[in-house]
């Protein structure tokens, strides 16, 4: 029912009436020094795909690349410890894995999950007049640069940490509860590379206010001193023919707005009669970053910033 011709978050098949099987998976090496956030983070951002459909994530397999000959043991546990309680947090099971031995840690896991044939949500059905929301602040991408150079204080990596593991689970089931129109998550191609996504999908113009786009505390600071992860150079390079920016959004803003994200949030198109219900819901979720960044208009598939 739905696979890669729209760039969507995950394949899904369906089995029968009632049952669509919805599967994603990813993996990535460490963000963080922390084998226990690391495992946290990578189960929340392959769960995030899963999410963005509307689904409910019943199994996982794990999959690891480890230097057992170079790291302890005790590491691997540690990582595959964090992965297995934020699964059994979003209610489902690890029922497997594969492991190879590595020079470099990596870890993630491929997500199966069920929705119903006629409930899951695409990024393809955005709509003009439906307003644009987004449940996770961006920065993440600039922040783990500095992190890796060593510039952020306690305060700063606990942020980050807390804001990459946590679930889109509640997001995903407020839009379910109020009924949007598209969804997609915000990661590796920033959140223009995955509103172009939305937009060329959908067939419509989205427009997006930099002016109410949440950023995490810090990042635009580093952005100022030139903490800019290489993938989002690549993202400005790749989409630079679909997006139009204001000559009065300001440099770091821009970086902020092609930042690669890992677990980011949701983005959101929805019905502009629901949008401050969604956003109420969101909020009373203690999903307190979500915020109204923009609209759907008619038009040529493009991103136009302002």
């Amino acid at each position: 029912m739905l696979g890669s011709e729209n760039f969507s978050d995950a394949s899904i098949f369906k089995l029968n009436d009632d049952i669509a099987i919805v599967q994603s998976l990813d993996f990535f090496t460490p963000l963080v020094d922390d084998p226990y956030a690391f495992g946290q983070i990578a189960a929340a951002n392959s769960l995030s795909d899963i999410y963005a459909v509307g689904a409910r994530p019943i199994t996982a397999l794990n999959i690891v690349s480890f230097p057992v000959k170079d790291l302890p043991m005790d590491m691997l546990k540690t990582i595959l410890k964090g992965g297995m309680d934020k699964i059994y947090e979003a209610g489902a099971l690890i029922v497997g894995g594969h492991s190879i031995e590595d020079q470099e840690p990596k870890y993630g896991l491929s997500i199966t999950g069920i929705v119903h044939p006629e409930k899951f949500i695409a990024n393809n059905n955005a709509a003009p007049g439906d307003i644009l929301i987004l449940t996770k602040p961006l920065g993440i991408g600039i922040l783990a640069t500095a992190l890796k150079v060593g510039l952020l204080n306690d305060d700063l990596v606990k942020t980050l940490i807390e804001i990459m593991s946590s679930l889109n689970k509640e997001a995903s089931e407020a839009m379910i509860k109020v009924g949007v129109s598209s969804a997609t998550d915000i990661t590796g191609f920033g959140l223009i590379g995955h509103a172009i996504e939305m937009a060329t999908a959908s067939n419509v113009t989205l427009c997006i206010d930099s002016k109410k786009v949440p950023i995490i505390e810090g990042a635009l600071d580093f952005a100022n001193i030139g903490m800019i992860p290489e993938g989002d150079y690549e993202n400005k390079k790749h989409y630079k023919d679909f997006i139009k920016i204001n000559n009065s959004v300001d440099r770091n803003i821009q970086d902020i707005l092609f930042d690669a994200q890992t677990s980011g949030g949701l983005l959101i198109s929805v019905n502009e009669n629901n949008a401050d219900i969604l956003l109420d819901i969101l909020h009373d979720k203690g999903i307190k970053h979500s915020s109204i960044i923009g609209t759907v208009e008619a038009g040529k598939p493009s991103v136009i910033i302002y």
